[in-house]
């Protein structure tokens, strides 16, 4: 009798503030019964990370359909990371150089190659092949949420950067002309992430306390609310503006939970993008949703096995 064989899959990994995930991917789709996940959050320090992405990478193995073989594994981390080192130091958790990388390849073995990439490289990677940006050669993605990530692809190859850090979209700087007290003031992020927008909205006089609330009020008429969301659009869409005129790339795909704040928020982005454009070019940018959602970590990470 001849013995069946599945086809290979990728393990991805997906580390974050708050949890960390670990799935089966094939061929775009996240396999069903394979997703684990455990809190990360800030105070898992080194020993307690090692803990969960060990616990949730062990049992995403044992889900390996019969048959079937691991071919790679990826990692996609909030950052900063140094991909030639494996390790990361993300903002939001508190280690410095955790060897991510090694601490999955000790559970896969040796003849695993792991590979490690920050999440937004991840994300832009999953929507350039499988997304919103899968009918053109070039494009960035970028998430709108508690923070403003993002990443890098062109000519249909990802851009990682030297250290793995390209595509940090949320640092582009919008006012660097006057000076600042922290380097982050003016900065993308600041300005047009959820709690930016947020704390912004409540120094005008809004009593609310979290981007729904932000969002239900808009929706309700309240002039700050939407104020708030629409500065918080024109912002990326300036940062688009500038990324346009630096990369020549016309398509920016937008995800995150902030960008659901309004049902009108990536029409609002495509419109300050083509006003702040400076170059004929930049004024052709297409600004669309985001199609992958929650999976595109996961299978952004597993298309680095291949990229």
């Amino acid at each position: 009798m001849t013995e069946t064989t599945s086809p290979p899959c990728t393990l991805a990994v997906d580390l974050g503030g708050t949890k960390v995930e670990a799935a089966l991917v094939r061929d775009g789709v996240v396999l069903e019964g394979t997703r684990h996940r455990a809190p990360t959050g800030r105070s898992a320090d080194a020993d307690a990370l090692t803990a969960a992405v060990r616990d949730v990478v062990g049992r995403t193995l044992a889900a390996v359909p019969a048959g079937a073989r691991i071919d790679g594994a990826g990692i996609g981390s909030a950052g900063p990371v140094d991909r030639h080192a494996g390790t990361i130091s993300p903002l939001n958790l508190p280690v410095e150089d955790f060897p991510l990388a090694w601490v999955v390849a000790d559970v896969v073995g040796d003849d695993v190659p792991v590979v490690l990439a920050l999440d937004g490289t991840c994300i832009a990677l999953a929507e350039a092949r499988y997304g919103a940006a899968r009918d053109v050669d070039s494009s960035v993605s970028m998430v709108v949420s508690t923070g403003v990530g993002g990443g890098i692809v062109l000519g249909g190859a990802v851009v990682p950067g030297d250290s793995g850090n390209a595509g940090h979209v949320g640092q582009l700087r919008l006012a660097a002309t006057r000076p600042v007290d922290d380097p982050r003031e003016d900065t993308v992020e600041e300005i047009a992430s959820g709690p930016g927008s947020v704390r912004w909205a409540r120094a005008q006089g809004w009593r609310g306390d979290t981007g729904e609330e932000l969002s239900r009020a808009a929706a309700a008429g309240d002039e700050i609310a939407r104020a708030a969301i629409v500065r918080s659009a024109t912002a990326v869409g300036q940062g688009i503006a500038s990324m346009g005129a630096l990369l020549d790339v016309r398509r920016y795909v937008i995800g995150g939970g902030f960008s659901f704040v309004s049902s009108d928020y990536v029409e609002l982005v495509q419109q300050a993008a083509r006003a702040a454009a400076v170059l004929p070019a930049s004024h052709a940018t297409e600004v669309v949703r985001a199609e992958l959602g929650g999976d595109a970590p996961l299978v952004g990470a597993a298309c680095l096995a291949s990229a």
